[in-house]
């Protein structure tokens, strides 16, 4: 009996090494994933293009040498194939003298060059700071004021808001915080510091508040799930960022998007109550109200139509698949298309807090200014 058992138990150890020693051939069998490396290169040469057929699609191909501008390939020249086999458009082919972006992939097997995209930051460098200069020009202190409210919105988003969504935090709760700092800092900075603009920003947080509810219950009532595009769906593949809440994180795109336009509603419609109350101290709190919906009711009729067609700008490519929709498959099912019903709740949400943003605005701002002489 004690023979058998040591038998089985040397036949035992022998099966988990061969088992052992084959997964790691098996292993061994994969070769690891190349390594990627991101340069700067410029294109000295077209040495030939042309079309390639590959079944019943032409695509464009060019033979391109390059010289890399930097890294560890810094001045060397290769000759490397653009499309062909791999789908570029007409407007993806490259040009002599340009700059583009060459991605460079090595592995114990080979290293192989791709082109990429073409290096486009130095001139839209140009044109941002062709932007800032023209807002110094027509608004000059307020201008600046502004600029800098930028720059502190762009910090809040990336240092704050975004880290915070990485690392678990509720996606709204962080998002309404970080906008209420952006808010703070952005709208004095804009609009100087001063009774009429803290009305402003009161006006700013209640409608932004609302929104977000406003946000919840439309969620809450569609179902969406917050991956109805692409990039939110791609999140969910990441071992980092598996435990986002996406639908908070919609909830927060919704909010954040609706803010820079709440900000314009308010700082104006406070503005014209002040200059209303300016020309006649002895208007009451309802007349005053009354007056300023009067601008107000303008400012919503062009609102609504600015968001929707803001949200549509974005959303442009979902528009074709409904253009493109085939017969046979209904409308009511491409309008309830994940990706197309976020799109109008985005617009429905921050639509309805535009239209609240008036008459809230114009209240509190009438409400004030006949407590506190202006």
């Amino acid at each position: 009996m004690n023979v058998i058992k040591k038998l089985i138990g040397f036949l035992s150890i022998i099966v988990l090494f061969t088992l052992f020693h084959a997964s790691v051939s098996f292993a061994q069998t994969f070769p690891a994933a190349p390594k990627q490396e991101i340069f700067k290169a410029k294109v000295m040469e077209i040495i030939d293009e042309g079309e390639r057929v590959i079944g019943e699609f032409k695509n464009p191909f060019q033979k391109v040498k390059v010289r890399i501008l930097e890294g560890s390939d810094k001045d060397k020249e290769l000759t490397i194939d653009h499309g062909g086999t791999v789908s570029i458009r007409e407007e993806q082919k490259v040009k002599e003298g340009e700059t583009i972006v060459l991605s460079k992939f090595s592995s114990p097997q080979r290293t192989y060059y791709q082109i990429i995209d073409k290096y486009r930051l130095d001139n839209l460098s140009f044109f941002v700071i062709l932007f800032f200069i023209l807002v110094l020009i027509v608004s000059r202190l307020k201008g600046l004021g502004s600029i800098l409210g930028l720059i502190i919105s762009f910090f809040i988003i990336i240092k704050f808001i975004v880290p915070q969504i990485l690392a678990g935090a509720d996606p709204v709760l962080i998002t309404i915080t970080g906008a209420s700092a952006i808010m703070l800092a952005t709208i004095y900075l804009s609009h100087g510091l001063s009774f009429k603009t803290t009305v402003a920003l009161i006006s700013t947080i209640i409608t932004l508040i609302i929104t977000g509810l406003i946000s919840i219950a439309l969620l809450a009532s569609t179902k969406l799930t917050g991956l109805g595009d692409e990039a939110a769906y791609g999140l969910t593949l990441g071992p980092q960022t598996s435990n986002i809440n996406f639908q908070g994180l919609l909830l927060g795109g919704i909010i954040i998007g609706a803010l820079g336009v709440l900000d314009d509603v308010t700082t104006t419609q406070t503005a014209t109550v002040f200059e209303l109350k300016k020309t006649d101290q002895n208007l009451k709190l309802w007349q005053l109200f009354k007056k300023g919906m009067v601008v107000g009711k303008e400012h919503i009729s062009s609102l609504v139509n600015t968001l929707f067609l803001a949200y549509t700008g974005v959303a442009l490519p979902l528009l074709l698949i409904l253009i493109l929709n085939p017969s046979n498959t209904p409308l009511w099912f491409i309008l309830n298309n994940e990706p197309i019903a976020q799109e109008l709740v985005r617009t429905i949400a921050g639509s309805m807090g535009l239209i609240l943003a008036v008459p809230i605005t114009t209240f509190l701002a009438a409400y004030f200014f006949t407590k506190k002489r202006v």
